[in-house]
């Protein structure tokens, strides 16, 4: 699965990964609903370094679609509220 961390670029992530993100997005999603912004950018750091970690970069010259679009690190709320109400599976849908 393709992962954009926005303003870094994509990563190549195994689907069998999925479930451990979706830990780690219920963390942000908690942040976000307790409108808690430390938690959030700590929730977010662990979720893309997990991305980061997992995954393989994808060549800035390949052109593929992202199947998810994570906010960075220095997301605001509003940021992070505004992507998480794109869908009713928090960030990472599974």
């Amino acid at each position: 699965m393709i992962v954009r961390i926005l303003g870094e670029g994509q990563w190549d992530v195994p689907a069998s990964a999925v479930d451990g993100l979706n830990a780690l997005d219920d963390q942000v999603e908690q942040a976000v609903a307790q409108q808690d912004e430390d938690q959030l950018a700590h929730a977010l750091a662990e979720l893309l370094a997990e991305v980061r970690s997992l995954g393989t970069p994808v060549a800035d010259d390949q052109i593929v679609d992202s199947e998810l679009i994570l906010p960075d690190v220095g997301s605001s709320l509003a940021d992070v509220e505004a992507l998480l109400a794109e869908s009713s599976e928090g960030l990472i849908p599974g």
